[in-house]
Formats: structure tokens, C-alpha cells, sequence
């Protein structure tokens, strides 16, 4: 049913990473708005409060599951996951994809990682070093670290790598023009992980992959090739996307904002508060993701929300009230403890957060102890922002020491 006073929303804003002005109209005007977004045919509602979207996130009365099928309201052309994807899955269905994949991110599994991310890390800035300023962080760091370590887990072949970052940066594309070569990027990262997951069946590595392809002893209801494949893409395709972004993003922020740096400089221990508070401020995507459907009539911040109703949340607004966070369009390093929406919530947290941390630790902390000096090779101004998907990220960062 369309709201005469629904708001179209092409959240497209691209400059530099201020937050978007037409999502912070939203949140002034109310915790929950009617949008129209450039895909789909359908209205949706979007809650901006951070209560309002941990509701959302965790109430099993809105349900990502009940999407597929529809043309959901989106801002791609082609829908990013696929509709076995365990990203449009509701518990408990979703609960045997998350335990399978998520023996690979508990904190003790990722600390046994650190020593490898360090060295992949340690390597490319030496690459970066030997090359000489300038240099494009985005491609020397930002860009293959999290590549390399996400294929690395899922035992993707070195020479398949390059590949693997190109088919994941198509399906987020944004344009129209761009949805035939979505689909075929989609397409072609199941069929390559499908034949991935049959080698692994019968010749298994020390990947994830084969971890998750070999059933735990309490496991009656192992994971079938099909599911195997799905959860394979659906994690490449995060492991190539919030780290990267993030890894530039920060760099730049702390390029940009001295006495960050300077701090950071002076007391090293303080990298993990500093990190969780640009995180919590850097709006690192546009826009939304993925909806859910109300099943029933549900009452939300003061607004009724009729039963097959499209529901959107904003972790980035969420992340932004006022109401939470104390001053929020602050970047504050001394901001008390409170968790943030950046890696989700809920049933649809990112299982691999601890990974996305530890490379964002590891990659930050190398590059400013390699190059104490390091600046931007360009006034700030000048540096180019991605405009063409559904990501906020610097597609340069010349960067000079």
C-alpha cells in the first residue's frame, strides 16, 4: 500500500564520509519513516532509533525469510543474496548455517589467525615501502588484505584470488546498467564455489570449507553442497566488503583529524577504544540492506506496522541517536563504552566480526608504526569517493611519508 507521504530515497550520497543529510532528515523527522527506494515495487518503513532497530533485529514478528520472492524495496538492481543465503534466513533455520560457519570466528580461532593477518599485513607494507611514495593505500593495504585473508579461510587457489574481488565488487553495484553483470558475478561465484565445495568433499584441505563440509560429532544435521556453497558466498562477500572499506576509511579519518593520530601515537594501547568509536561514526555503507516483513501487525516507536509490511533499519542512523549516544556526530576517543550497530544485531549479527576486527587492528597498528610520517599525498578535497555501489570508501588514497 503506497503513503502519500512516503520519501524517496536513492541514498546515494558520495562526499567524502559525511554522514548522509536526507538520512539525517529522516531521524528528525521521527524513529520511524515511509521511504520508496530506487528498487522494487514497494514502499518499505525505515526505523532510525537505536532501540527501534534492535527490536526490529531481534523481534521474530519481522522476518527477513518472508522476503524472498517479492520484489523488495532495495538499492540495487539485482538483489545481493541469493535466496538460500543465510542473510535471509529467520532462526532457527538460520542457527545450523550460523554454528557451522561460526567454528571459524570465535575469539579463540581468530587469535590463533593474528600471526598470519600480521604477516600478510607486514608483507604488503613492505611492498608498499620498496615501491616508494606516493602509494595508493587502497590498493597497496586496504584493498588485499581482507582478499587475501577471506580466501585464505575459505582455501580459495592464489591464482582464483583476484577474481574472487572483482565478481564480489560487481554484485554491489548500484547502477541500472549494472544488474546483468550483478546476476552473472552472483552466478558465477556459486557455480565456482559449488565445484569448490565437491573437491573439498572428497579431497578436504585445512580450510573452512572443509571444516564445515566435515560434521561435528554433535552435528545429526550436517550442511548439504548447496547450503555449503551459498554460505561460502555469502562469506567472501562480507569478508570483501566491511574491512576493506574500513581499513581506508579509518586511515583517511585519521589522516584528516591530526590530533586523533597524534593520540594514538603517544599511547598505542588505545588503538581498540579509538577503533570501536570510528567505527561507531564512520557511515562506511549508503543507505540500507536487507528488509524484513512484518507477519503481523506490530506497534513500533508509536507507529502500527500492518502485517506484509516491508521494514528497513539503519544501523548507521542507529548509531547516530542522540538518545544512546551523547553528542553523536562527535568523533569522541573518550566516548564511555556502548555498543554499536556497525556489524549488525541480533539473529543477523556478522558471525565474522572478530576476523573484521583483527584485521582492522592489525592493518591500522602496522601502518602507522611502518610510516610515523605518513600523510595524504592530496589535499582532502581532491581524493576520489566510490559513487557506483552501495559502499562509502575512498577508491584512491594517495598517501605519501
Amino acid at each position: 500500500m503506497d503513503h502519500p507521504g512516503a520519501v524517496t530515497c536513492p541514498f546515494d550520497f558520495s562526499e567524502e564520509l559525511a554522514f548522509d543529510p536526507s538520512l539525517a532528515q529522516l531521524m528528525a523527522k521521527g524513529p520511524v519513516s515511509r521511504i520508496r527506494l530506487p528498487y522494487g515495487k514497494a514502499e518499505a518503513w525505515l526505523v532510525t532509533t537505536f532501540d527501534g532497530v534492535r527490536q526490529v533485529t531481534t523481534d521474530p514478528r519481522f522476518s527477513r525469510a518472508a522476503i524472498i520472492g517479492s520484489d523488495y524495496p532495495r538499492l540495487t538492481p539485482e538483489p545481493i543474496v541469493s535466496p538460500e543465503s543465510l542473510n535471509v534466513m529467520d532462526p532457527p533455520e538460520s542457527s545450523r548455517l550460523r554454528r557451522a560457519a561460526a567454528r571459524a570466528f570465535t575469539n579463540s580461532s581468530v587469535q590463533r589467525m593474528r600471526p598470519a593477518i600480521e604477516r600478510v599485513a607486514g608483507r604488503l607494507l613492505d611492498d608498499m615501502a620498496e615501491q616508494g611514495p606516493p602509494a595508493d593505500l587502497a590498493q597497496c593495504l586496504s584493498v588485499r588484505l581482507p582478499n587475501h585473508t577471506i580466501c585464505e579461510l575459505l582455501g580459495v587457489p592464489d591464482a582464483d584470488r583476484p577474481l574472487m574481488l572483482r565478481r564480489t565488487q560487481q554484485m554491489l553495484a548500484t547502477s541500472p546498467e549494472a544488474r546483468q553483470t550483478a546476476a552473472a558475478a552472483k552466478q558465477h561465484l556459486r557455480s565456482y564455489f559449488a565445484g569448490l565445495v565437491a573437491e573439498r568433499r572428497t579431497d578436504p584441505g585445512d580450510d573452512l570449507i572443509s571444516a564445515m563440509a566435515s560434521p561435528g560429532e554433535d552435528d545429526d544435521d550436517p550442511l548439504n553442497d548447496d547450503e555449503l556453497a551459498v554460505l561460502a558466498l555469502t562469506l567472501i562477500l562480507s569478508g570483501n566488503d566491511t574491512a576493506t572499506c574500513q581499513i581506508s576509511n579509518i586511515a583517511y579519518t585519521l589522516l584528516t583529524h591530526p590530533e586523533l593520530l597524534a593520540l594514538l601515537q603517544r599511547d598505542p594501547e588505545r588503538l581498540p577504544q579509538v577503533l570501536d568509536e570510528l567505527l561507531r561514526h564512520i557511515p562506511f555503507r549508503k543507505g540500507v540492506g536487507i528488509p524484513r516483513i512484518a507477519l503481523q501487525d506490530v506497534e513500533l516507536e508509536g507507529v502500527l506496522i500492518r502485517a506484509g509490511d516491508f521494514v528497513h533499519v539503519s544501523y548507521l542512523a542507529a548509531n547516530r541517536d542522540p538518545a544512546v549516544f551523547c553528542d553523536p556526530d562527535a568523533l569522541d576517543p573518550d566516548r564511555s563504552a556502548h555498543p554499536h550497530m556497525t556489524f549488525g544485531w541480533g539473529g543477523h549479527h556478522c558471525i565474522a566480526t572478530p576476523l573484521a576486527l583483527a584485521e582492522l587492528q592489525t592493518a591500522v597498528g602496522a601502518l602507522f608504526t611502518r610510516f610515523p610520517t605518513l600523510r595524504l599525498a592530496v589535499p582532502a578535497q581532491e581524493v576520489q569517493w566510490d559513487t557506483k555501489t552501495i559502499r562509502r570508501f575512498p577508491l584512491e588514497l594517495p598517501v605519501t611519508w
